[in-house]
């Protein structure tokens, strides 16, 4: 019961799902940081699949920290979507995922629509859809 009653403290409070997803998301990408300093590069390579070998140790970690200080905003994002800074700062984490990934794929050709890649383009691509359809929403709270 106290376990429950912690995480239930940590869990939004602003109104709707988009804040509870944004805070699902950054619970989910902080353990996606932590294993690319600690597994290898296996998860990290099924991202990046087309040209796995171009995928490094160091790249692995680039993209932890990255991953880590995306994380980190849509969390705080989560509990302060209706300020309207935040809210452009955790929509533009999603923006700059979602170009990165797009160029991975598109245009660089070390991505390939896989399971992998699959996962980092729909969360990318749908919460930027959600925070622009409810975007005067949560900014009018």
């Amino acid at each position: 019961m106290f376990v429950v009653g912690l995480i239930q403290d940590q869990v939004p409070k602003l109104p709707g799902y988009l804040p509870k997803w944004l805070f699902f998301i950054a619970i989910v990408s902080i353990f996606n940081s932590v294993q690319t300093y600690f597994s290898g590069l296996t998860l990290t390579r099924r991202v990046y699949e087309n040209k796995p070998l171009e995928t490094t140790n160091l790249s692995a970690r680039t993209f932890g920290t990255w991953t880590m200080l995306s994380a980190i905003i849509r969390y705080y994002g989560s509990f302060n979507l209706n300020n309207a800074v935040v809210w452009k700062i955790v929509l533009s984490s999603y923006l700059i995922a979602f170009v990165h990934f797009n160029l991975e794929l598109l245009v660089y050709k070390t991505a390939k629509l896989g399971k992998g890649f699959a996962g980092p383009l729909i969360v990318s691509t749908v919460t930027i859809s959600w925070m622009l359809l409810t975007r005067d929403y949560y900014l009018s709270l």
